[in-house]
């Protein structure tokens, strides 16, 4: 399979990329490590239903690359992050990995070139309203014709997420949760056709190891019941780039 072909790309102000260079080797313990297996896994069943294996896979904001390493066995993965840090960490264990130093919103890419783009957790990094819609906007472009792209954020309608952010070193107080209503218009301007916006999880970052089966037991019967899954941790939005 070829590689997609790079495309120059302008710098952007927006991401911390200094910031999350400074925190890359504590990153991956902000949260216990059972807590981040069991959305793990989440994530990667859903990445999973929206592109066939062997498929062009874009990761943007992909940090240390916790997803890329699950997703490597089943996609053609690439990567890119503003954090050089951040990108070291992941390449240490794998020179082979696709990985490109840059902003969502400028990403280094031609268009049409992956079969699935996703990002998980960074649009409140972004901040801006202007380069949120920028990054949405790149997203689709990358994405092939009839390919999907999955935005997996903070939903800012829970209320624990002001707690959890005060405690983690990649949150350091000018985050934005960005609405649901924002990231499916911003992906419907761009060209994409929702497929689907929900929202998912409640495993907290404090259940204990023993208790995790429990929590992730009430977290499904919250997200079968409308109205109350509303409150869930996080908003899920698949778009479809059309084939025409």
């Amino acid at each position: 399979m070829s590689k997609p072909s790079p495309r120059s790309s302008p710098s952007h102000a927006h991401h911390h990329g200094g910031h999350f260079d400074d925190i890359a080797h504590e990153y991956d313990d902000s949260i216990p490590e059972h807590v981040m297996e069991h959305y793990h896994r989440k994530r990667v069943a859903i990445l999973r239903r929206w592109a066939p294996p062997g498929a062009r896979v874009l990761d943007v904001g992909c940090g240390t690359g916790a997803l890329i390493k699950r997703n490597e066995p089943h996609f053609a993965v690439y990567g890119v992050d503003p954090s050089g840090g951040m990108l070291r960490v992941l390449a240490t264990p794998r020179p082979e990995a696709r990985l490109a130093a840059a902003h969502g919103s400028g990403l280094p890419f031609r268009d049409a070139a992956f079969d699935l783009v996703y990002c998980v957790a960074v649009l409140h990094h972004v901040i801006d309203v202007p380069a949120v819609k920028a990054t949405l906007d790149e997203m689709v472009r990358v994405t092939a014709p009839g390919g999907h792209i999955v935005v997996w954020d903070h939903n800012s309608r829970n209320p624990y997420w002001p707690y959890l952010m005060k405690r983690v070193p990649q949150d350091h107080g000018d985050e934005r949760l960005v609405p649901e209503e924002e990231i499916v218009s911003g992906l419907e301007a761009a060209g994409a056709r929702l497929v689907s916006s929900s929202q998912l999880g409640l495993v907290p970052d404090f259940a204990p190891r023993s208790l995790v089966g429990a929590f992730a037991a009430l977290e499904r019967v919250v997200e079968a019941i409308p109205g109350v899954r509303r409150f869930c941790a996080h908003n899920v939005v698949v778009a479809r780039r059309p084939a025409s």
